[in-house]
């Protein structure tokens, strides 16, 4: 399974709201700005009020991170905001990651680098 890192810093975010791509499946909304092979994704979640009490939207968020580990190292290098509608909260975790695979499945796959002059 790949490693996927957490948003922590202002830049990623703004640069998302900026040039981010989006795409929507179901209860699900994927943001997403393209970054260089070799870093491993970027993941945090928008899940607002009207979703339900904290303790639904931790829920929520727990069956978001457990779809993403499903994926198996399938998202390509990036930044990925992923926010729910309120029904997300009725939503089951197979459910949500049906979700996940329709927006991934949609996502470009990674340019590789080309190697350098004299080797290859």
């Amino acid at each position: 399974m790949s490693t996927l890192w957490r948003i922590r810093d202002r830049s990623t975010f703004v640069e998302l709201r900026r040039r981010g791509r989006r795409l929507r499946s179901g209860y699900l909304t994927l943001t997403w700005v393209a970054r260089p092979s070799g870093e491993p994704p970027q993941v945090a979640y928008a899940i607002g009020r009207g979703v339900g009490s904290a303790v639904v939207r931790n829920r929520v968020r727990r069956r978001l991170r457990w779809a993403l580990g499903q994926l198996d190292g399938k998202l390509p290098p990036g930044a990925y905001l992923l926010g729910v509608s309120p029904a997300a909260a009725a939503a089951t975790a197979h459910g949500l990651l049906r979700d996940l695979q329709s927006v991934a499945a949609a996502l470009p796959e990674p340019v590789e680098a080309a190697p350098p002059e004299g080797r290859r």
